[in-house]
């Protein structure tokens, strides 16, 4: 595609602040790193929160108070994506998972983290059936985008499964998560195999975690795909140089425009991945 969308991931659900002082924690933080993130270039921001100590949790007034104050943003209509995972806490229910999006208005996408695993060293990342049949049922009747999000080969099966049998909306939009220990490792090979066996008229974006981004983010480009950074999966612009979400993506659209494409706007991307313009 000549248009490339660049998701910024904001926070994540696991890096302390002490590991990079420019990571967003509060509502009002991530509003202004969303904002200012759209003003360099970002189509989406994908939000996830964090409780009074810092922790990921799925706090669903956190959430509705972080979408509200982006959309007091002057002028602002970046795509809002909502995780549906980043419990840190250990207290998450399925049903915690999924009620932001149940209940808010003004989320536009959401993840979907296609298949259970073991995320190394000592946690297990779970995703069974039965919650991935809800949530797609729940993103399907409230008009959510889905972002299958592919730690591994296996997941695509998941996807084709849930989508065969109604319960995820195609054509399915991926995003390529390689680099975490426990999924497959951020190489080239890998992102070539995973675009070489979606469906035919699928859309995605890939990212590579810590310093496998940039070889991860050029390969996208050269596929053809679309692009994800911020300070979820990467904290340091280079070796030893902390990161922040907006010089992250305004290397994103650097490379963009050297590689000889555009960077996609928000209506444009909401286009590309069929969702419906934004209502002011």
């Amino acid at each position: 595609m000549d248009k490339v969308i660049i998701t910024a991931a904001l926070t994540g659900a696991v890096t302390p602040k002490e590991k990079n002082a420019s990571i967003p924690l509060t509502p009002e933080e991530i509003a202004e790193d969303a904002y200012k993130c759209w003003k360099a270039g970002a189509a989406i921001v994908h939000l996830h929160m964090r409780n009074d100590e810092g922790i990921g949790c799925m706090d669903e007034k956190k959430f509705e108070e972080t979408i509200k104050l982006i959309r007091a943003k002057k002028d602002c209509d970046v795509i809002i994506n909502c995780t549906s995972s980043g419990d840190n806490t250990g207290t998450a229910t399925y049903e915690d998972r999924m009620r932001h999006h149940k209940e808010l208005d003004g989320i536009e996408m959401g993840s979907y983290d296609a298949g259970t695993f073991n995320w190394m060293p000592g946690g297990v990342f779970m995703n069974p059936p039965q919650f991935l049949e809800e949530l797609g049922d729940v993103y399907m009747q409230r008009g959510i985008k889905p972002e299958v999000e592919i730690f591994d080969a296996g997941m695509l099966g998941i996807a084709n499964y849930f989508a065969g049998k109604g319960h995820l909306s195609t054509p399915i939009h991926y995003q390529f998560c390689l680099g975490v220990l426990g999924g497959m490792p951020a190489t080239v090979e890998n992102l070539v195999y995973l675009v070489n066996h979606i469906p035919e008229g699928s859309t995605w974006s890939a990212f590579g975690v810590g310093k496998q981004h940039l070889p991860i983010m050029y390969a996208a480009l050269a596929l053809g795909g679309n692009i994800r950074v911020g300070l979820e999966d990467n904290v340091y612009f280079s070796k030893g140089v902390p990161a922040t979400n907006v010089g992250l993506v305004e290397r994103a659209v650097k490379a963009v425009e050297t590689f000889g494409k555009q960077v996609a706007t928000p209506a444009e991307a909401r286009e590309i991945l069929g969702i419906p313009p934004l209502a002011r």
